[in-house]
């Protein structure tokens, strides 16, 4: 288990317990208990997504991550979802000091969270989602841009928009997520007033990703123009071009929408298809993925180098300043 010195103080530390303000972007079937561990491991705020899951296979996860990691872990819970208070029940059980919602109201879960003394933290992609967000006494935001890889918002906002907007208006912490997988992209999220950023395709491409090596390769050899958005009216959701992912799009939209909600020929990655058939969450940051690594160095090489432009910044800057 490695342990790195220096801490990265701030409200999102504060809020979720690692050492860097670097959170996992929840993926269904592929952000699970390994995959979270090693983010936690490596400085960062590991994130079970729990959407997919059965009662039985979200506590060995939780198990799993916690049999390999000793730092703070998350569970994602989309609250439209059935089983989201099943699922909030077991992160409260199994002691999650921070859950991370989407995809509903947090209002809805609000007392019982605030009730075990757990924290929330609650993506949107709109300025007025995140208002009504601050409002139900959520602790922070994901703010999470029209680039960003997954399922998406539908208000086409981008993320460099999005977050100094958000933070004009909102008193507590925004988290930036969306073209983000390197340095430089947490360096302007930060100028931007963010606090923390959420990383999602990024880590794909590593060595402790449980996805198939086709996603990898796909992603290493991806162009920022390689993903599409699918589903546009119902659930937006962003992935690598493929095959049967441009006959979706080529769609009237109502089925478009309605053959990715049944998940019909359009497989999702972990229930699987290979390379033109399987339909990978992707976002346009993949453009900047070349090779397979370790989670461990994608985080330790992001911190080292934020620190590097930031001082260049702040050099450049006072130089200027006469």
């Amino acid at each position: 288990m490695e342990h790195y010195n220096g801490r990265w103080n701030n409200r999102v530390t504060d809020i979720v317990g690692s050492r860097y303000p670097v959170i996992q972007g929840p993926m269904r079937l592929i952000t699970l208990g390994e995959a979270a561990a090693a983010v936690s491991n490596a400085g960062g705020f590991g994130v079970i997504a729990a959407s997919g899951l059965s009662s039985d296979e979200l506590r060995e996860d939780i198990r799993r991550a916690r049999e390999l990691s000793a730092y703070p872990i998350g569970i994602n819970i989309p609250i439209y979802r059935p089983n989201a208070f099943d699922a909030l029940e077991i992160a409260i059980e199994a002691g999650i000091k921070t859950v991370y919602t989407s995809a509903g109201n947090p209002a809805k879960v609000i007392d019982l969270v605030r009730t075990h003394g757990v924290k929330i933290i609650h993506k949107i992609s709109g300025i007025e989602m995140a208002k009504k967000a601050e409002a139900s006494g959520v602790d922070g935001v994901v703010a999470m841009g029209y680039e960003a890889g997954g399922h998406v918002g539908r208000d086409n906002v981008t993320t460099f928009c999005l977050i100094p907007q958000l933070v004009d208006v909102l008193n507590i912490p925004v988290i930036a997520s969306g073209g983000i997988g390197d340095a430089r992209g947490v360096v302007a999220a930060f100028a931007l007033g963010a606090e923390g950023v959420e990383i999602g395709t990024r880590f794909v491409a590593s060595h402790d990703y449980p996805v198939p090596a086709f996603f990898k390769e796909a992603l290493c050899q991806a162009t920022g123009t390689a993903t599409i958005l699918l589903g546009k009216e119902a659930m937006p959701i962003r992935v690598l071009k493929n095959r049967t992912t441009a006959a979706v799009a080529a769609m009237e939209a109502k089925k478009a929408d309605a053959t990715m909600v049944a998940e019909g020929d359009a497989r999702y990655v972990q229930e699987g298809g290979d390379r033109e058939s399987a339909v990978m969450p992707c976002g346009q940051i993949a453009g900047l993925v070349s090779e397979v690594t370790h989670i461990r160095d994608i985080v330790s090489e992001i911190i080292s180098n934020s620190k590097l432009i930031a001082e260049d910044l702040m050099s450049l800057f006072k130089g200027n300043g006469k």
